[in-house]
């Protein structure tokens, strides 16, 4: 009988060695992320020395972030069948030698294509890491504080490889910024097989060939219609790109519902808690990077700061971000209820859009201040619905749990590009002088463009109107922000309520059992 004053734990704990493999499975996640941005000053030099055409150069931009988005729900549910480590390390290699083509690529095809390759490699990273994390870390506890960390290396990802770009292009040549990438890998190739367990669905059934194809085809115009409507508008080349993408939609849910072995299993929507901690997941990723789009243009063209220079003081927020997923963990295990927890993480962003929408053309600690305070909710939010997804998902899902996790942020970051872009577009455009030129029209670069060729007082003073116009879309678009994250706290506080993972309800069963006398009174 077991003894109610010392009860066994319902899941087995993790231990040294787990946490260590965590350690290593941070490196590739933080290599991953950071290439999101890595080429922001290597451009130049890129320009220079391969000579790319507009259109070449925007694909070497691009094409990772679209391969990495249509492949992910591919990647997660190949990890669940041929084993999670197995992908991985199948990953790090394809990243790693992506990363050496890249770094000594001799024309602008082949860097597009590395890029492409380092997408690849990227999708089978980044579910991967999240479903071993689920595989590792069963007590709930721990599981809770592992995703912090895995949410916090991720975010801190994104704003790092702006800044190592830069650095490593000041000191060596372009290729460096993707060598980076090779020890990382190569620790995790030697590391890996003796830290890592093993994780794979035991009877997947027949691999659907078919949803590949339809799950890209229903990913990849959507995301990129969304990124492209802010700089040209609702140009009907965009609009019929996202619609597209929602017809294959369409086909590629019906097939899932339909056929005998699917990609996705609809199972996944049927635990309790799942779905809306993936709709909450996209609504927190469109907060985060609508914010992201504004502040890059306004600490370089509003405030006229170097592209490093801008870099560095982004870093700052950081400081306020690093204890928020901690401490959104540390609440709900001291009691506190999840949907109430993620609820004030959705108002702590909306306060932080609030912030924002009172800058002005010289607001720089003020700017900072409003990304720190809606970045830090944010990661509080993301840390415990990524958590309530994983752990509402049966762990042979995991793969594919988390890779559905994964497109929701990347749809949710495109949607937000698109529908704040075109609010502060509007704004701008509605303030600049009608009788400036047709570019300075358009876009606040455009603008500062037309108005160093101007003479004297003339473009100075076109100049000031085109960044007040700027900053009057970037607070407009902050206050359409803040209620779409009030929305979102909405929703979190009705569709979160009396949810609990899988592991927090057998807890819970277990503790009432304990209390039960040997009489059963």
């Amino acid at each position: 009988m077991t003894n109610p004053t010392n009860p066994a734990p319902a899941f087995p704990r993790a231990g040294r060695r787990e946490w260590t493999a965590l350690g290593v499975l941070m490196l590739p996640l933080l290599l991953v992320s950071m290439d999101v941005s890595v080429l922001y000053f290597a451009v130049p030099e890129i320009s220079a020395d391969l000579r790319p055409t507009g259109t070449q150069q925007l694909w070497i931009f691009d094409i990772y972030a679209f391969v990495l988005a249509g492949l992910l729900m591919t990647m997660g549910s190949l990890g669940d069948r041929i084993g999670r480590r197995r992908l991985l390390l199948i990953g790090a290699g394809a990243f790693g030698a992506a990363s050496l083509l890249a770094a000594y690529a001799r024309t602008a095809e082949t860097l597009i294509a590395a890029r492409a390759l380092l997408g690849i490699g990227g999708a089978t990273l980044m579910p991967s890491t999240m479903a071993l994390v689920r595989t590792m870390f069963t007590d709930p506890t721990q599981r809770a504080k592992a995703i912090g960390l895995w949410s916090g290396v991720m975010t801190a990802g994104i704003a790092l490889g702006s800044v190592m770009s830069g650095v490593l292009v000041e000191h060596f040549w372009w290729g460096s910024v993707f060598l980076v990438n090779l020890p990382a890998m190569a620790l995790l190739l030697v590391l890996g097989p003796l830290l890592l367990p093993e994780a794979r669905t035991a009877s997947p059934g027949r691999f659907d060939l078919l949803s590949v194809p339809l799950s890209m085809a229903a990913v990849l115009p959507v995301v990129y219609g969304l990124k492209e409507l802010p700089s040209e508008g609702w140009n009907v080349r965009y609009v019929v790109s996202v619609t597209v993408g929602l017809l294959f939609a369409a086909l590629f849910v019906h097939r899932q519902r339909t056929t005998a072995s699917p990609m996705i299993s609809p199972a996944l929507f049927r635990g309790h808690g799942f779905t809306p901690a993936l709709v909450l997941n996209t609504m927190s990723a469109f907060g985060m990077m609508g914010s992201a789009y504004f502040t890059t243009q306004y600490l370089q063209s509003v405030l006229g700061k170097g592209a490093l220079e801008a870099a560095l003081w982004s870093l700052l927020p950081s400081v306020l971000i690093g204890g928020a997923a901690p401490l959104a963990a540390h609440l709900v295990q001291r009691g506190a209820e999840r949907a109430h927890v993620v609820t004030g993480g959705f108002l702590v962003a909306a306060s932080g859009y609030g912030l924002l929408a009172l800058a002005g053309t010289d607001s720089l600690w003020l700017v900072l201040a409003a990304c720190g305070v809606m970045a830090s909710g944010i990661v509080a939010v993301v840390s415990l619905l990524t958590d309530l997804a994983l752990g509402t998902a049966p762990v042979e899902k995991a793969g594919a749990a988390a890779s559905l996790l994964e497109t929701g942020t990347e749809f949710g970051g495109a949607l937000s590009m698109a529908v704040l872009g075109s609010v502060g577009t509007a704004v701008y455009r509605h303030d600049i002088p009608a009788t400036a030129p047709a570019p300075a029209r358009e876009t606040l670069g455009g603008a500062l463009a037309v108005a160093a060729e101007l003479p004297g007082h003339a473009g100075d003073a076109l100049a000031a109107a085109a960044r007040e116009a700027f900053t009057h879309g970037m607070r407009g678009a902050a206050l359409a922000g803040a209620v779409l994250l009030i929305a979102a706290a909405v929703l979190a506080a009705v569709g979160l309520r009396h949810i609990r993972t899988r592991e927090g309800a057998h807890t819970e069963n277990a503790g009432r059992a304990d209390r039960v006398s040997p009489s059963g009174v």
